[in-house]
């Protein structure tokens, strides 16, 4: 059972995108049934394994996929609480693009992608070792990019080709890194308090600078940002998928993975490489406020907030101490259920009312009550608010760079929060406080919107909440990030 149970989670959605890939256009419902089992199967199977880690158990598989080449698969608390986060939104985004898409062209195509690509992000969340990751890392590369050009239009292939050029150089990045380090020192595999014991330090540095900039291109750190606000075009469960469930949290995990699994804490801070990631990824937080608050397409503002949500995680990486890292790890789940809300909620404005940019938005809250409730829960939370989710991680970040001795984050903290104020409270003045135009454009329907298109917001919305106000609980995200810090990281 121990080797088991990591090969079916991996297994559900890949056997789920098979059977879809085969299926006609018109087996709507067979399709749905297949999306629907696999993404609760999943959600169960992870659900057995955080109990059974919580009491001690571990669970462990070893593929051969090539000859001297192996995939181990490894159950620990880091691992399953990125697991846990993508079964929980992949079931709640296959509810949404199921409405969102209606019957629409090629969702065969579409959602048997959409389910290879959650078999890869599980790949990377289970992954044992470097070379493990680096296979799943470039499935979900693959995978996601028929799902950007989904459409099929101009902007949709131009969109396509700059996500490619981007994450192929980076993954040319991470594995020369891979290279550099396993060349000398044989295959790694992921440790508690990390696999490295010595090495030449020019070695481990450049290695380390190679990986963490080939993981960089995902986690969108600037300057190497520049594909995930061009692949707004993607149909908004494909940004939802992008921001929050997959991709730039598996770039972000991977550099959590690099800095305390691989070299541990010891070595990162007698090679002197953690304070330049903190400060790139301060820098990548305020950046990325700035050029939100530039923006005025909904879907652009969005992406701009991931680039800079996301490097709070890298933030707490490269901070190191309890708190920062606990701030760290808390904010992949809580950064995810904050943005895919956003996400689902600037969807179904779009296609209930055309709101696709801010001035669209004006009397929005009467028109879409539920959804711009939704939609305020989550902009609150990315601002701080107490006691959302995003408050506890500032609050964490916060102590842990007092605790690291780096008293700038909090001037950072502070100047990304107001950033945030600045570039979401518009949008909700002009949502509850403008009325709509008069040549407003008319919803589709009278009604808000189809239970399945706007029920998955209002359930993020409220895990937003839930994550914060009790956060103090065991099983809360915040939680089991004290559990992953304390059983791996702490001395």
């Amino acid at each position: 059972m121990s080797a088991l149970l990591p090969i079916l989670t991996l297994a559900t959605s890949l056997l789920a995108a098979g059977v879809i890939f085969m299926l006609p256009e018109t087996s709507k419902t067979t399709r749905t049934a297949v999306n629907l089992v696999a993404a609760l199967g999943k959600l169960g199977l992870a659900t057995v394994m955080i109990i059974g880690v919580a009491e001690g158990k571990t669970y462990e598989a070893t593929l051969t996929l090539l000859p001297g080449l192996q995939l181990i698969l490894r159950v620990d608390a880091l691992a399953l609480l990125f697991l846990a986060l993508s079964a929980f939104l992949w079931l709640l985004t296959t509810i949404y693009a199921i409405s969102y898409l209606g019957d629409g062209p090629n969702l065969s195509r579409f959602f048997g992608f959409f389910s290879l690509c959650v078999a890869a992000t599980t790949g990377v969340a289970l992954s044992g070792s470097l070379i493990t990751f680096f296979v799943f890392y470039e499935l979900l590369t693959l995978s996601t990019w028929p799902l950007v050009v989904h459409k099929g239009d101009g902007a949709s292939l131009a969109a396509g080709r700059r996500y490619l050029i981007y994450t192929m150089s980076g993954s040319a990045v991470l594995l020369a890194g891979i290279l550099l380090l396993e060349g000398g020192l044989g295959p790694i595999e992921f440790a508690r308090h990390g696999s490295l014991a010595a090495g030449d330090p020019g070695v481990l540095t450049g290695a380390f600078v190679l990986m963490v900039a080939g993981l960089g291109v995902k986690a969108a750190l600037v300057p190497l940002h520049g594909w995930l606000p061009s692949a707004m075009v993607a149909p908004a469960p494909v940004s939802a998928l992008l921001h929050a469930v997959a991709v730039v949290k598996a770039g972000a995990f991977g550099i959590i993975r690099v800095v305390y699994d691989v070299y541990g804490v010891a070595l990162v801070n007698e090679l002197g490489v953690g304070l330049p990631l903190a400060i790139v990824a301060s820098v990548t937080i305020v950046y990325g406020s700035l050029r939100a608050l530039q923006q005025h397409d909904i879907k652009r503002r969005l992406a701009y907030s991931t680039v800079s949500q996301v490097a709070y995680i890298v933030l707490g990486t490269g901070l190191f101490g309890p708190y920062a890292t606990i701030g760290g790890v808390v904010h992949l789940v809580h950064q995810g259920l904050m943005k895919i809300t956003l996400f689902f909620c600037a969807g179904a404005l779009a296609e209930r009312i055309g709101a696709t940019r801010i001035e669209h938005l004006d009397g929005a809250g009467r028109r879409m009550p539920l959804t711009m409730a939704a939609f305020s829960v989550a902009a609150l939370g990315m601002i701080g608010v107490p006691p959302l989710a995003g408050f506890v991680s500032k609050w964490y970040l916060g102590i842990g760079g007092l605790q690291a001795g780096q008293h700038w984050v909090l001037a950072v903290l502070a100047v990304s929060s107001l950033l945030n104020a600045a570039y979401f409270l518009p949008l909700l003045h002009r949502a509850w406080f403008v009325a709509p135009p008069a040549d407003a454009r008319p919803a589709v329907a009278s009604r808000e919107g189809p239970a399945w298109l706007i029920g998955p917001g209002l359930v993020t919305a409220a895990a937003v909440v839930a994550a914060g106000v009790f956060a103090g609980m065991p099983f809360s995200p915040l939680g089991w990030s004290t559990l992953i810090v304390t059983r791996n990281y702490a001395p």
